[in-house]
């Protein structure tokens, strides 16, 4: 037979699906602009109506701006938010104690790690699910599932009703999509740690990321554009109690007092009571599978919420997206495309969550610091592997 007539049924002709996604952060963005690209009709449903993201700045590793690049948006990144190689650790006091080396995975061209306002990066997706075609309904969420063989019938809050060949629950870490379909599911677990984050203004001697390792408490520091970085401290807290904002400028200035070294005692003196400062108790979680029930699948930290010790949380939820929208397209039906999408991702999910989570029990017990250099190692090396 000529090569100009291919064998009958040799390959499934990719499929239109109606596709919903409920939940607007970065994985259901994520999901939007990328199954977009392959041609699938896409809504997006948002509860909050004006569409924000909290939050101070994101630390984002290789893997994540390798994700960018194949979503479109590595270029706006790069213009707005900032991208260096190399994490300095550093004693409290302020001597150098290692140079972490972030390998090139986005490209040669682009720098091994970085990090962005969380609200910036949230209007570069928003940009892009724009731009892309979707559908975008703010202030808006389900009632109501409902699926039968061919399809998923979604009551909406405005009493609107849709039908879709397929629903992606991007809903978070309280995810009510996770709470319908899977009533047995784990909840998040608290971590027994605690991150706070502020925005301070960038001195030009913080160009990459640095981190001061005390004994009980980290401090770091990563810049998230031309002029201005983020400070983290992670601490330990045994119980998830709440703090009142009143409390973070007070409380988060005696944190950093034991840090003799120059730098931190400058960031120190930049911090205010009028300074924008986050407080979030650290939570996990890692759904077992399956992660798909008939026609409605999970993604994001609906399934897999990380502590931030291994800087992610973001890129395995955006991954998924990726992975999603790629296993869709053979058209040979959403079963067996949603199984090669757990068998893709259980694995790497499942490292990040428990390595970063076996990370933060390390520094709470003061266990073995060799230990913990092995784990970073290699969740890093396996970060860099492709997807």
């Amino acid at each position: 037979m000529s090569p100009s007539h291919p064998q009958p049924h040799s390959q499934p002709h990719s499929q239109q699906h109606k596709i919903l996604i409920i939940g607007g952060g970065f994985s259901g963005m994520a999901a939007a602009i990328e199954l977009r690209k392959r041609g699938q009709q896409v809504d997006l449903v948002e509860i909050d109506p004006g569409w924000r993201s909290y939050g101070a700045g994101i630390s984002l590793g290789g893997a994540t701006l390798r994700a960018f690049r194949q979503l479109g948006i590595l270029d706006p990144f790069l213009q707005v938010g900032h991208a260096s190689d190399g994490v300095e650790l550093l004693a409290p006091n302020g001597a150098t104690l290692a140079l972490l080396p972030t390998p090139r995975i986005a490209g040669a061209d682009v720098p091994g790690g970085g990090a962005i306002m969380r609200p910036v990066l949230a209007r570069l997706l928003a940009e892009a699910t724009r731009a892309s075609g979707t559908q975008v309904f703010l202030g808006s969420t389900f009632t109501e599932i409902r699926q039968d063989a061919e399809g998923v019938d979604v009551r909406f809050t405005d009493g609107s009703q849709r039908r879709y060949d397929l629903v992606i629950g991007a809903d978070g870490l309280y995810s009510k999509v996770r709470q319908a379909v899977f009533p047995q599911a784990p909840t998040p677990r608290y971590s027994g740690q605690a991150v706070w984050r502020a925005v301070l203004p960038r001195p030009d001697s913080v160009d990459h990321a640095m981190m001061w390792v005390g004994p009980k408490i980290k401090v770091g520091v990563n810049p998230v554009s031309q002029t201005e970085m983020y400070l983290f401290l992670t601490e330990d807290r045994e119980h998830n109690t709440h703090v009142p904002p009143a409390d973070f400028y007070r409380l988060l200035d005696a944190l950093l007092a034991p840090f003799s070294a120059p730098l931190v005692q400058q960031l120190r003196s930049l911090l205010t009571p009028e300074s924008q400062i986050v407080f979030r108790p650290l939570e996990g979680l890692l759904m077992p599978r399956p992660w798909h029930q008939g026609r409605v699948v999970l993604i994001g930290d609906t399934v897999h919420a990380t502590t931030p010790h291994l800087a992610s949380g973001a890129c395995i939820g955006i991954e998924d997206a990726l992975v999603l929208a790629q296993e869709l397209e053979p058209g040979d039906g959403l079963d067996a495309a949603l199984q090669r999408f757990e068998n893709r991702r259980w694995e790497r999910c499942r490292m990040v969550v428990e390595n970063s989570g076996r990370l933060g029990e390390i520094e709470i017990t003061g266990g073995d610091k060799a230990e913990h250099a092995r784990i970073m190692r290699a969740s890093l090396m396996s970060l860099a592997e492709p997807v």
